[in-house]
């Protein structure tokens, strides 16, 4: 999993505005249909606390909602050696994790 941050402020005395993008990125062997169906489930089922619910679906990405209004946006890719699977959020990092966790590894990803 690579994990990309990205922080922007304005100088100290204008008015404060903060941008940050997260995104997490694995490989599995699953396919991209299979992912999406199991992100639905995983974030309105087995996070409890911080559920997060379907917002927004496509074939090859969903959006969830969540706690306060909160994001988080999944898109598979088909590649060769599996499906890339890019997440990104900025309060459900802890259970993006948890969700890749719960994916198999690609043939790339094992070796």
């Amino acid at each position: 999993m690579a994990l990309a941050l990205r922080v922007w402020c304005l100088p100290f005395g204008k008015r404060h505005r903060r941008e940050i993008d997260v995104v997490h990125e694995t490989m599995t062997s699953l396919s991209g249909d299979e992912v999406l169906r199991r992100a639905k489930e995983f974030f309105a089922e087995r996070v409890p606390h911080f559920g997060a619910f379907l917002e927004q679906e496509g074939p090859t990405y969903a959006t969830f909602r969540g706690q306060g209004g909160e994001e988080i946006a999944i898109a598979v890719i088909e590649a060769e050696a599996g499906t890339r699977v890019r997440a990104s959020s900025l309060l459900f990092d802890q259970t993006i994790d948890r969700f890749y966790s719960t994916l198999p590894a690609s043939d790339e990803e094992r070796a």
